[in-house]
């Protein structure tokens, strides 16, 4: 990431030209997108979408704008954001340009995670400005998302001619740009899902497992303490780690695992995977002792049907 590109403001020669946005998706992410480009400025004059869920956003958060077909989105925008599911992105790219919706000089940003600039080939051919611009945020298809994007890194992926432009609409939706190359993008994608979409599942199974206990407000109990871990994960890494897992606690491993047999069985394999893991981590960094660690992995084991 270039270090002056989020700490500076810009300078107005470098800011693009005010752009006509499209948006092809109307899903959680591109209606989004499109309204804070808006606050920069820049004027969203087409969408497409066909679920009544994409209807509502759009109308939501781009009031005004025509939902069109993707190809009429690429006729009336200079700047097109193509908000599709990952898997679906491909295959949108090679249909518009065989079907010579792609226009000449006409920017084409993606907002896939997995992907880099190398997916718009088959547009970048017929003269297209390939852009990868992945916001590191989760959505919620709400005007809030807006407003989460101040302080949002994005993960930018685009040609050395564009790097820029690419670092300019990023900075003008109140993003900070930072650099993945291209080979890089599966890596920086998982490790994302790692993070964040794998943590709404721990914490949900948490909240699930409190109520079985008795506990009346568990989003309360759960609050301060997922906030006060995850500060302290972000400052100090694995030396965060506590618990029993990293203290080598295999009897309340042990209960832990019999307790969630009887009540949440579904839960005993991704307890047992994280268990692994934090031991591993643990045990690596000095936290776990080693005489500790053969009892408990021994817990972990056999608590394994497998």
């Amino acid at each position: 990431m270039n270090p002056t590109a989020s700490q500076e403001p810009l300078d107005p020669r470098d800011r693009p030209a005010r752009l006509t946005v499209g948006v092809v998706g109307a899903g959680r992410v591109g209606p989004a997108l499109a309204a804070s480009l808006r606050l920069a400025g820049h004027r969203p004059v087409a969408a497409s979408g066909v679920s009544d869920a994409s209807v509502r956003r759009a109308a939501a958060l781009l009031p005004e704008v025509p939902l069109v077909s993707p190809a009429e989105v690429l006729a009336r925008a200079e700047l097109v954001l193509l908000t599709v599911p990952d898997d679906a992105l491909p295959g949108l790219v090679e249909g518009l340009a065989e079907t010579g919706a792609v226009r000449p000089g006409q920017l084409l940003a993606h907002t896939s995670g997995r992907y880099g600039a190398k997916v718009l080939d088959p547009a970048t051919r017929a003269g297209a400005l390939p852009l990868a611009l992945h916001p590191a945020m989760t959505f919620t298809g709400t005007g809030v998302d807006v407003q989460r994007l101040a302080g949002c890194s994005f993960g930018v992926t685009a040609p050395e001619e564009l790097r820029l432009a690419a670092e300019a609409l990023v900075i003008e939706m109140g993003g900070e740009p930072e650099w993945i190359a291209e080979e890089a993008r599966p890596l920086y994608h998982a490790a994302l899902a790692l993070g964040a979409n794998h943590m709404v599942t721990l914490v949900a199974q948490a909240m699930e497992l409190l109520r079985t206990a008795g506990v009346g407000a568990p989003d309360r109990m759960l609050g301060p303490l997922l906030g006060a871990a995850l500060d302290n994960a972000l400052r100090s890494g694995d030396a965060a780690l506590t618990g029993p897992v990293a203290r080598g606690d295999a009897g309340t491993v042990a209960a832990h695992i019999a307790e969630l047999r009887e009540h949440a069985p579904g839960a005993v394999a991704g307890y047992l995977a994280m268990a692994r893991t934090t031991a591993d981590r643990a045990l690596a960094h000095g936290l776990l002792k080693p005489e500790l660690a053969e009892d408990l992995l021994g817990v972990l084991a056999e608590g394994d049907p497998t």
